[in-house]
Parts: structure tokens; C-alpha cells; sequence
């Protein structure tokens, strides 16, 4: 599954960056994230419990950033499984100046494996939009209350 949008973030990019490496903003975020934690400057893991139609799993996964470019963007590359399957994949971020603040341009590609891959395989994609929708509309607004 390929996944391209961009959203505009009323705020300047420094506290746009700030929020996308703060595991708590992050954990307030995700739909579904039910603990998140740094391991690292560039290692997270978390747990993400996500219906994609009738069915729903709880993941347990890694991210790792990469090809950091403070504050423009870096990509992110991450796995996780659960009962039912799993999921890899990485998403590329980037982040420009405009008038109305930030915006944050992203490219994921992802796959899902094993059972949720063959019982939900028609909505994991309108899923991943709808999750992705969520995400910013939380993020946009946490992102204001950063501090900095």
C-alpha cells in the first residue's frame, strides 16, 4: 500500500519538529496508540490496538528514524505485529515553510502480512486514510501547545 498527502500545520516548522519527536504528542496522536516510549533519540516502541473492518488487532512495534534533517525531516522505518499478522513499512516526512505555517508532506509505503492481511485486505487502505486524517487533525492541535 502506497499512502502520499500533505497537510498544512498552523504553526512554524521548529514546533512542528519539536512535536514529531515527542513520544507524548506522538502517543496523544495515533489513533489507538496505547503506550509509546523512546528507547532513543532515533528508537521508539509502541503498542497500537487498529479495526480495519471486522477486524482488530493490537501491535507491538518498533520505529527507528532515519536520514535525520532537523527541522526539514527525516523517514521513518518501522514494524509491528500482533496475533493476526503483522505490518512494515516506512513513511518519508518532509517539512516546508509556508504563510499559513507548516506544511508536512508524507510518503508511506506499507504491507501487511498474515491473517488481518487476507480477512481485512479491502480496508486497509481506506483505513490507513481515515487513521491518517485522525492523526493530523490530533497532532495539528497538539503541536500548537508545544512549547518553543
Amino acid at each position: 500500500m502506497k499512502l502520499t498527502d500533505e497537510v498544512i500545520i498552523p504553526v512554524p516548522r521548529t514546533k512542528v519538529w519539536q512535536a514529531l519527536n515527542d513520544p507524548e504528542v506522538l502517543r496523544q496522536a495515533i489513533p489507538g496508540c496505547e503506550e509509546i516510549a523512546k528507547k532513543s533519540d532515533t528508537e521508539m516502541e509502541a503498542k497500537v490496538t487498529v479495526k480495519m473492518g471486522p477486524v482488530k488487532a493490537s501491535f507491538k512495534g518498533s520505529v527507528t528514524l532515519l536520514d535525520l534533517d532537523p527541522p526539514n525531516g527525516y523517514r521513518i522505518q518501522g514494524e509491528g505485529k500482533s496475533l493476526m499478522g503483522g505490518a512494515v513499512g516506512g513513511a518519508n516526512v518532509r517539512l516546508e515553510d509556508v504563510p499559513e505555517g507548516t506544511r508536512l508532506i508524507y510518503d508511506v509505503d506499507a504491507q501487511v502480512t498474515g491473517k488481518i492481511a487476507s480477512l481485512a485486505q479491502r480496508f486497509i487502505e481506506p483505513t490507513a486514510k481515515q487513521l491518517s486524517a485522525q492523526f493530523f487533525e490530533s497532532f495539528a492541535k497538539l503541536a500548537e501547545n508545544e512549547p518553543g
